[in-house]
């Protein structure tokens, strides 16, 4: 079993959980990311489609490891977050990011920005 999803990895101009605030143009989209659950080991489907929109980084994606596409389907799993490198940013604690390399997308059960969901599931 296999299902796709959209959503919003990242969500613009409202503070993380840790207080950090993402700026619209902060991606630096060079080329393909894995699909990873919880930021960790392998890859659990794929990344079809990635781009910055006016509310933040949206996400189409296929998730193929049954388990979860199955708990995805359900809306038992909803949460997606990214991994990063931060390039350009203000402050230190509380931090404005503006420009970052993204490592991956991952789905996740509690995410850093509580708005990054998963808003649309398919077969």
């Amino acid at each position: 079993m296999s299902v796709r999803f959209a959503g919003y990895a990242a969500v613009f101009d409202v503070p993380d959980r840790g207080g950090d605030v993402v700026r619209r143009g902060a991606f630096r989209l060079a080329g393909p990311v894995p699909l990873l659950w919880q930021h960790d080991g392998a890859p659990v489907g794929m990344v079809e489609q990635l781009a910055e929109d006016s509310r933040g980084l949206r996400v189409i994606g296929r998730v193929a490891a049954s388990g979860l596409a199955e708990a995805v389907a359900k809306g038992a799993v909803t949460g997606l977050s990214f991994g990063y490198r931060v390039t350009e940013a203000r402050g230190v604690t509380r931090r404005e990011i503006r420009a970052l390399e993204l490592l991956e997308i991952s789905l996740v059960a509690s995410p850093m920005q509580p708005l990054a969901r998963v808003h649309a599931v398919s077969g």
